[in-house]
């Protein structure tokens, strides 16, 4: 039996992601923790969020769990999830600017507006999740599944060979990425219905 950590840093409302995740793992231990001896101890981490990056950081570094994060994302399988993802970025330009955790070298950008797309902001709803490249993640997903978002922003990674899926809303964007020990996507996938519980359900069984 393994033990997965759900970090609670007190920026999202976990329980869809705790229900989720017990459902599709039921002999495992599913922990929410904000206790960076039990992020550490965790065979597997979960690091969702929601909300705005600089209160989202602030959180992080007055719980002091900054170092069990960087550390953990090293060292097991690691999933962030939105504001999870994008925190993992070296810098944010939401709040006219935001110091991100740095575990990825990369941006977070908002969505702008223009005469040829006329997007709405937030990107709210389901939309496209265009698979590029093979990865665990994506056993028994279909290219083009449906996942949902709700976000203003979006990851731009130096590394592009980490994007194993995009994204169209108004141009390209990396919805979901993969390096070394981490996944993160900017879907919800507790919210995603049977193919984001199977997108759950791969990352904890691989």
């Amino acid at each position: 039996m393994n033990t997965i950590a759900i970090i609670d840093y007190g920026m999202s409302n976990l329980s869809s992601v705790v229900k989720a995740v017990k459902y599709v793992a039921p002999n495992d231990n599913v922990i929410v923790t904000a206790n960076s001896d039990e992020i550490n101890d965790a065979d597997k981490i979960i690091f969702p969020g929601q909300g705005a990056a600089k209160k989202c950081m602030q959180s992080i570094y007055d719980q002091n769990l900054d170092q069990a994060i960087k550390k953990s994302s090293k060292e097991k399988p690691f999933l962030g999830i939105c504001m999870g993802m994008q925190v993992l970025m070296d810098y944010s330009d939401e709040n006219k600017g935001t110091n991100c955790l740095g575990i990825i070298q990369g941006k977070v950008k908002k969505f702008k507006k223009n005469i040829n797309t006329r997007i709405k902001i937030p990107h709210m709803g389901w939309n496209k999740i265009i698979i590029k490249k093979d990865h665990p993640v994506w056993h028994k997903i279909e290219n083009e599944s449906y996942f949902y978002f709700v976000h203003s922003y979006f990851t731009n990674p130096v590394e592009k060979s980490s994007v194993i899926g995009e994204t169209n809303y108004g141009h390209i964007f990396s919805s979901v990425i993969a390096k070394d020990n981490i996944v993160a996507i900017q879907g919800h996938p507790e919210k995603s219905s049977s193919i984001g519980l199977q997108f759950l359900k791969n990352f904890i069984r691989n």
